[in-house]
């Protein structure tokens, strides 16, 4: 988005808002473009870095299949704005209800917005190990999703880091497993029992346990990135693929009121992506780590087919009263 597709403050706060969506990933578009389409004023406010972002290419969404992310959201803004939609680049930093039971949003840039409803799909961070080097390498040779990137270095040789953070730590070892002859699994503090670590053996993964102290790329012939022993040993490899911890951008939605589930550590919503709060919606990563571009865009999907159903049965009734107080 540049800044010619910025609306000015004064048209932003002038509006009321049917719908307005925080994030503009595969979700908050294409909830957008099913709220637009049905003639609702709708607008997504977006800071301009998904999740996604630092990748090359995504994969997994059907005909669209190695197109890069920023390609993809800049094509789903356009087919946005085609139907309707206003886009806004921001941050949104505070959210109420008000009185009248509208929604207030608060922009970075000090603009104060209203809306009828909400769809939070702000999406998620993910939380590295600190191991130094780990971090410089993340998307380009550092991965966490073998559904995303795994094909993309088959029959290389592959390392995966583990750690007290993912506890799938020894699945996705063996997910990779699939994918080349050649998987290393740096243990460094993830638990596995006796029994996994047989399962692992027996499927062709080497463990290894000394702690990993570091990540070393390489500009060389050797291998593009070597993974560093705290015992001084070493494991080159093509490419590290490592469980992260998620962490949801979901401080709009509990602010509005939505609790995280004590379990899971997320805000629940329904098949729909209705949060237990009147009025407020949410789609994608910051209610479902595990949703992919294709998945967090079905999601969004339906989030807006349910919010327009929301949004009409308010006006019908709405209707039926302006009538009763003709007569």
């Amino acid at each position: 988005m540049d800044s010619t597709t910025r609306p000015s403050a004064e048209s932003l706060t002038e509006t009321v808002w049917d719908s307005i969506i925080v994030g503009g990933g595969s979700a908050g578009l294409s909830a957008g473009i099913v709220l637009a389409r049905a003639q609702f004023a709708t607008l997504v406010v977006d800071g301009g870095a998904p999740r996604n972002g630092p990748a090359d290419h995504m994969h997994g969404y059907l005909t669209r299949d190695g197109m890069a992310p920023k390609e993809f959201v800049a094509t789903g803004q356009e087919e946005f704005t085609r139907y309707g939609g206003t886009l806004a680049r921001g941050t949104v930093t505070d959210v109420r209800r008000a009185e009248d039971g509208m929604f207030e949003l608060r922009l970075d840039y000090r603009s104060c917005l209203r809306a009828r409803s909400i769809l939070v799909a702000t999406g998620l961070t993910d939380e590295l190990p600190e191991v130094p080097g780990l971090a410089a390498g993340w998307a380009s040779l550092v991965h966490h999703c073998p559904h995303c990137h795994g094909y993309e270095v088959r029959g290389s040789a592959i390392a995966v880091v583990g750690s007290e953070i993912a506890p799938h730590s020894a699945h996705l070892a063996a997910l990779m497993r699939r994918y080349s002859p050649s998987v290393t699994f740096c243990v460094n503090g993830a638990k596995v029992d006796a029994a996994e670590r047989q399962r692992l053996g027996a499927y062709g993964v080497r463990l290894i346990d000394a702690p990993v102290s570091r990540v070393v790329a390489s500009d060389g012939d050797e291998a593009p990135v070597t993974i560093e022993l705290a015992d001084g040993t070493t494991v080159p490899c093509d490419a590290i693929f490592v469980g992260t911890r998620p962490e949801p951008h979901d401080a709009l939605l509990t602010a509005l009121g939505a609790e995280r589930d004590p379990v899971s550590g997320l805000v629940p919503v329904d098949a729909a992506g209705a949060t237990a709060v009147d009025g407020v919606w949410a789609a994608g990563n910051v209610v479902n780590p595990r949703a992919q571009v294709v998945s967090a865009a079905g999601a969004g999907s339906a989030a807006g087919i349910a919010m327009t159903g929301w949004l009409l049965d308010r006006e019908l009734s709405a209707a039926v009263s302006r009538q009763g107080g003709n007569r």
